[in-house]
């Protein structure tokens, strides 16, 4: 059994029942709200909702286009879309890194012998923002993460006015991170994916 097939919280969830034509047939519709890991084949969706998210507040993406299929291809497992009718609205990619802290190959690099489940990104589309959607997915993210036997934490770089969000999400400040992106500073920030044997005789997974 794969691991995306025991987690309970991956599987399409449906807000809403199924449409019915006027004769009383059911449509075939689209799941309302599905969460599912990612393809190389939802690259260019995942950079369209990154680029309209990042530019315009640091001119610059966490991940650009090439790197996207890069992870997606590398390790698609430690990625989650958000799709609703379809249509990708909120995502997170990460990957696998060996050190205690972040450095700049962290941004780069997917290390296959880590436990630290590096993010790399969060984000939202700009037409379903302000509805808690960044936070609800990092919860189901987080959840995932503790039904994955080799992942011990999941760790994060984000600038200074992110933290107060991602501390929300029960993510630690670490400190300044070492890792920069031309001008702009980043804080490292942790969150403890623990207790894994006891979460997966008690989630399911």
């Amino acid at each position: 059994m794969s691991a995306l097939s025991a987690l309970p919280f991956l599987k399409p969830v449906h807000l809403r029942p199924p449409r019915s034509s006027p004769g009383g047939q059911r449509r075939h519709t689209l799941p309302a709200s599905e969460f599912r890991c990612l393809s190389p084949e939802d690259a260019v969706s995942v950079f369209e909702i990154e680029r309209e998210a990042f530019i315009s507040v640091s001119g610059d993406c966490p991940l650009h286009l090439d790197e996207i299929r890069h992870f997606l291809n590398l390790c698609p497992e430690l990625s989650l879309g958000w799709f609703e009718e379809g249509r990708l609205v909120a995502f997170i990619i990460g990957s696998l890194w060996d050190q205690e802290r972040l450095s700049q190959a962290a941004l780069t690099l997917h290390k296959l012998q880590g436990s630290a489940v590096h993010i790399h990104v969060l984000a939202v589309h700009r037409t379903v923002r302000q509805q808690g959607k960044g936070s609800i997915l990092m919860w189901r993210y987080l959840q995932y993460l503790r039904c994955l036997p080799f992942a011990r934490r999941a760790v994060l770089m984000c600038e200074p006015f992110l933290v107060p969000f991602y501390h929300k999400c029960g993510f630690e400040a670490l400190g300044p991170c070492e890792v920069t992106v031309g001008d702009l500073a980043f804080v490292e920030m942790q969150h403890p994916v623990r207790g894994h044997a006891f979460m997966r005789r008690n989630s399911g997974c």
